[in-house]
């Protein structure tokens, strides 16, 4: 289910400031015209003006199966500066850490980040500041999964002029405090461990169509936090302040996607959220549950594929 859809192939001149020009080209892979819109790219680039600086580059990957190709002139010491080269943020879920996101940091190699943030403080604030900070560029899409959504929320609230685009996967932007659920969480951690926590709270938020590997690859990948790790990701999600203002007022494209057996929050809220951005685009995956980058991994790079070509084309 979505409501947006890309065109099969574009060539389209993002911005233009005097004899500066910024380029960049969508071509579905194996189709006629990769190399006639990429050469045309190339000549363009040729035409610059006297005394225009020579680093014209290419670069050229695949995600997705769609090609993207994007090239550059520098522009004058004086004109605007185009946006940096795009970087993939990819924030976890509890009780998970960064290498959930396996299937994915193939999409933008060498610019992807997929961060534990265990280690990284005991508010969304402090993760959010953290999960920032090797990250360079202001054209940053950031993507997260359950807390690692509300940490994107954070991240966007911390830093919108460097955020071009978010993708909130399983996420509740508004969020009303339970201290009582809190404490009893956190007490199960310290008496039983993180694996009857697992038990409790997160083994049950799988689709019950999940083969049992990817589960059981899961509570693996949980169990190697330690209890204490694990509890600062637990206060941290049930501490963390509401950002459902940032739906409606974060300029760029917010896709949020919902696996359809999920409940938290699931799809009903999910589609709230949806029609509460201003550029919003909803993504019901059937036979998933809250895990979506590990329940339907492929589902979800052809989403996240399609943002980085949709940025490209804007």
């Amino acid at each position: 289910m979505s409501r947006h859809s890309r065109p099969k192939a574009a060539f389209r001149l993002c911005s233009g400031h005097g004899d500066s020009f910024y380029f960049c080209a969508i071509v579905q892979r194996g189709r006629a015209g990769i190399s006639s819109n990429t050469t045309l790219l190339t000549d363009y680039c040729g035409h610059r003006s006297a005394g225009e600086p020579s680093e014209a580059r290419q670069d050229c990957h695949f995600a997705g199966g769609w090609l993207i190709v994007r090239s550059m002139i520098a522009h004058s010491a004086n004109g605007p500066q185009p946006r940096s080269a795009p970087e993939l943020l990819l924030l976890h879920a509890l009780p998970l850490d960064g290498s959930m996101w396996a299937e994915q940091m193939h999409l933008l190699p060498d610019a992807t980040h997929a961060p534990t943030l265990y280690s990284s403080g005991e508010t969304i604030d402090a993760w959010a500041r953290a999960a920032l900070e090797p990250l360079k560029g202001d054209n940053i899409i950031v993507v997260g999964c359950s807390v690692g959504g509300s940490c994107a929320l954070e991240v966007a609230t911390i830093a919108p002029q460097r955020v071009s685009a978010l993708v909130l996967i399983g996420t509740k932007a508004r969020h009303h405090p339970d201290p009582t659920f809190h404490a009893s969480a956190l007490r199960l951690i310290d008496e039983e461990g993180p694996e009857a926590a697992w038990e409790s709270y997160w083994a049950p938020l799988f689709s019950r169509t999940t083969g049992a590997a990817t589960v059981n690859r899961a509570k693996e990948m949980a169990l190697r936090s330690s209890a204490a790790e694990i509890a600062r990701g637990v206060t941290v999600f049930h501490t963390r302040p509401s950002r459902d203002h940032c739906l409606s007022t974060f300029p760029g494209p917010i896709t949020i996607v919902s696996g359809a057996d999920d409940v938290a929050p699931g799809p009903r809220a999910s589609a709230s959220q949806d029609a509460a951005a201003i550029d919003g685009r909803l993504h019901v995956l059937p036979a998933c549950g809250h895990y979506v980058p590990l329940e339907r991994a492929f589902a979800l790079n052809a989403i996240l594929a399609d943002v980085i070509g949709f940025l490209a084309l804007a």
